[in-house]
């Protein structure tokens, strides 16, 4: 990937190509070489970058907490210490607002989603022509270092929430009171005819307002960090331009950077909140 051999569409779309493997035309396994190679793919292909980068900030998150945990003390507290302990203090006080419930996996949960999420969206702080630069050193035609850039990975984890909201609404409800749950709201009747009547329409509505909760959730992620990373290629791709647009989109890059700041933390924040909302709704019984 060079820069200067590539026109402005070309750049933008190596950039936004994941670098995925999959079953090729001929049958075997291996990297997609084009956009079409990858699509050609089908379902059953993998983005390697994003898995990859998911593990390592995942495995970094996991060492940093537990190096601060190792070295904590009762006495002055180092720098790492007091960061992690304000996380900690601002995701229990997040789900003590947030939770009415009891349940020991919330509060964990939203801490690993939170400093998880914050951290893939991090990587889009990133110069984005180093990693792909050095990918391509490396013999790799692609690579995107931001995960929450890719929406199977942030399908991935709306999933993984969907499915214990599923779990905790079944186990504290019981089916029969899931189920009526489905079919016994927003529209209710006392005489049994009319309860029949409403019970198709209540469950359509209420299908569609649980199915929603995982796609908004994922798609609201997706949303705002591709954009983000959009805006970043545009205006790289204005230093080309030369330099009185050059000095212009410095200018940009340096405003877009620090306002992104707010984007990404917001962005892990909003997604946490949501979990704890939709857990805690999980855990209430209606009568």
């Amino acid at each position: 990937m060079s820069g200067e051999n590539l026109s402005s569409a070309q750049y933008i779309q190596h950039h936004l190509q994941n670098l995925t493997y999959g079953r090729l035309a001929d049958g075997s396994w291996g990297l997609a070489h084009s956009a079409e190679e990858a699509k050609a793919m089908g379902f059953w292909s993998f983005n390697l970058d994003s898995l990859g980068m998911s593990v390592l900030l995942g495995v970094l998150f996991l060492f940093l907490f537990r190096l601060a945990a190792k070295r904590a003390t009762t006495g002055t507290p180092g720098g790492l210490q007091n960061f992690v302990e304000w996380i900690v203090e601002f995701i229990d006080t997040s789900v003590k607002g947030s939770f009415s419930g009891r349940n020991p996996l919330v509060a964990p949960l939203a801490l690993t989603i939170f400093v998880w999420v914050f951290l893939m969206n991090l990587m889009d702080l990133f110069a984005i022509d180093h990693v792909p630069r050095a990918a391509e050193a490396s013999g790799l035609h692609f690579f995107k270092m931001v995960p929450s850039t890719d929406p199977n990975i942030t399908f991935g984890m709306a999933l993984s929430v969907f499915a214990l909201v599923l779990f905790y609404s079944i186990k504290i409800k019981g089916i029969g009171g899931f189920l009526g749950e489905l079919t016994m709201q927003p529209f209710q009747a006392k005489s049994i005819p009319m309860k029949i009547v409403f019970l198709p329409v209540n469950l359509f509505l209420e299908t569609v307002n649980l199915v929603s909760k995982p796609i908004s959730l994922s798609l609201r992620l997706f949303g705002n960090m591709y954009a983000g990373e959009m805006i970043f290629i545009l205006i790289a791709v204005m230093y080309g331009a030369g330099w009185l647009l050059g000095s212009f989109a410095g200018l940009l890059h340096l405003g877009w950077a620090i306002f992104h700041i707010l984007i990404i933390t917001l962005q892990a924040f909003i997604f946490m909140t949501l979990t704890i909302v939709y857990l805690d709704m999980a855990h209430q019984e209606h009568h």
